[in-house]
């Protein structure tokens, strides 16, 4: 199965920046979508950021304009630049990935989540 290997988090003041990654590793045949997603103590997880293939990215309107999320298709990695952060972005972060994965056969769309990242962002 693919694994996810998360990096990055960690304590930062209200303005600054943090730089998450995510590599995937397994029997990838291809990667359709790589993005991060939130979760809030109490609160559902919610959409952050996504990139396909094609290098189409859709932000959350939270992250529009202070996050930048960015792959590297040779290394199966996804990067999410996060800067100008506020105190409301606390939360654990989590990579996403949606691949083709090779077995006897080539088997589609399957989804796989990392375990998380924690991104505490003090006022």
């Amino acid at each position: 199965q693919v694994q996810l290997v998360e990096s990055g988090g960690g304590l930062v003041q209200a303005g600054g920046s943090l730089r998450l990654s995510c590599a995937a590793s397994g029997p990838i045949f291809r990667i359709n979508v790589m993005g991060w997603y939130r979760q809030a103590p109490g609160k559902e997880r919610e959409m952050v950021a996504t990139i396909t293939s094609a290098d189409t990215t859709n932000y959350a309107d939270s992250a529009k304009g202070r996050f930048t999320i960015s792959r590297d298709n040779g290394y199966n990695t996804v990067t999410l630049q996060m800067n100008s952060l506020k105190p409301e972005d606390t939360s654990a972060y989590f990579c996403l990935c949606n691949a083709d994965i090779k077995t006897i056969w080539v088997r589609r769309g399957l989804v796989y989540w990392g375990n998380g990242t924690l991104v505490t962002v003090s006022s």
